[in-house]
This record gives C-alpha cells, sequence and structure tokens, in this order.
C-alpha cells in the first residue's frame, strides 16, 4: 500500500509518500507545494490545488493521511489554514483515495511515543523509521511522520478486525 501524508499550511504544504508492506516502510519521496504570498488568496489556493493534484498523478498513492490544524490567536491566519486545508482535503479524495485525518498530538504520539514531543524529535524518529531518506523540508518531515502514523493506526485496525473476525462464520 502506498500512503501519501500531508501536512497542510497555505505557504508550504508538506507532502510525503511512504510504501508499506506488513510492518515495514520505505520512503518513496517528500517535498512541498509552495504559494506565492503576493498572489491574492483564491490563487494560492489554486496552486496548492495544482502542486497536490500532480503529486498525486506522480506517485499514485492507495490512501492519504491529513494533519488536523490547531485554531491559533489570530482569526484570519486560523481562517487561512482552514482554507488551505480544505483543498489539502479536497484533492485526495477528488482522486478517489480514502482519506484519513490525525490531530497533531495523535501523530507525535505514534511517530515518537509522546503525544507533546517536540519537531525535532519528530524529524529525528522520522529519519530513524525512514533511513537513507533524504528529507527535504521540515514540512517534508511533518507529513512523512502523518504517513506513518496512518500507517500504524492500518495496521492496528486490521490486527483488531482479524482476532475480533468471528471463525469459521456467524455465531
Amino acid at each position: 500500500m502506498r500512503v501519501l501524508g500531508l501536512d497542510p499550511g497555505l505557504r508550504h504544504t508538506g507532502w510525503g509518500v511512504v510504501d508499506v508492506s506488513g510492518n515495514r516502510l520505505v520512503h518513496v519521496a517528500d517535498g512541498t507545494v509552495d504559494s506565492d504570498d503576493k498572489a491574492a488568496l483564491s490563487g494560492r489556493l489554486v496552486q496548492l490545488h495544482d502542486g497536490l493534484v500532480a503529486v498525486i498523478d506522480r506517485f499514485a498513492p492507495d490512501e492519504a493521511a491529513v494533519e488536523e490544524t490547531f485554531v491559533n490567536k489570530n482569526p484570519t491566519s486560523t481562517l487561512k489554514l482552514g482554507l488551505a486545508r480544505g483543498v489539502v482535503l479536497l484533492v485526495p479524495a477528488r482522486a478517489g483515495l480514502a482519506v484519513a485525518e490525525y490531530g497533531a498530538n495523535h501523530v507525535k504520539k505514534s511517530v515518537v511515543g509522546a503525544g507533546h514531543a517536540q519537531k525535532s524529535q519528530v524529524q529525528a524518529m522520522v529519519r530513524m523509521l525512514l533511513p537513507g531518506a533524504n528529507i527535504s523540508s521540515a514540512d517534508a518531515a511533518d507529513a512523512l511522520a502523518v504517513a506513518i502514523c496512518h500507517a500504524h493506526h492500518r495496521q492496528t485496525q486490521a490486527a483488531v478486525s482479524r482476532v475480533a473476525a468471528p471463525v469459521g462464520g456467524a455465531v
């Protein structure tokens, strides 16, 4: 299975692609989709859209996972981030991918083991879990962490489903 992790941002949206086979993770690619600060908001959203479409077309993921954003103190910034997040959710959904969402603390706990881990700890653990990956930026590392979180979460769900499934048919 190939997972696309996404870390929404209006200025820089991080993306990371990992292949998952059992409990093995393999780094495929990562990067950011950037928007032009000087462009109108609508144009910046189009830039995010088009960049994410290109990523999905190029890497053909099977599923996507998006980090939920937190509300910050500036309502204007929060609204703009929410608009960017809407694009980030829309693009993979329009491509027919299942899209999961994870809170930042859930991602950190899945990758580092602590929900309030520092960004540097998350980045170090992502590098450890994806040996040989030359991660392009902090935003891309965050997106890879989201993909790793999703891979772990799916494995746990699959294991629980196998245990909970009745043996030999209905009871």
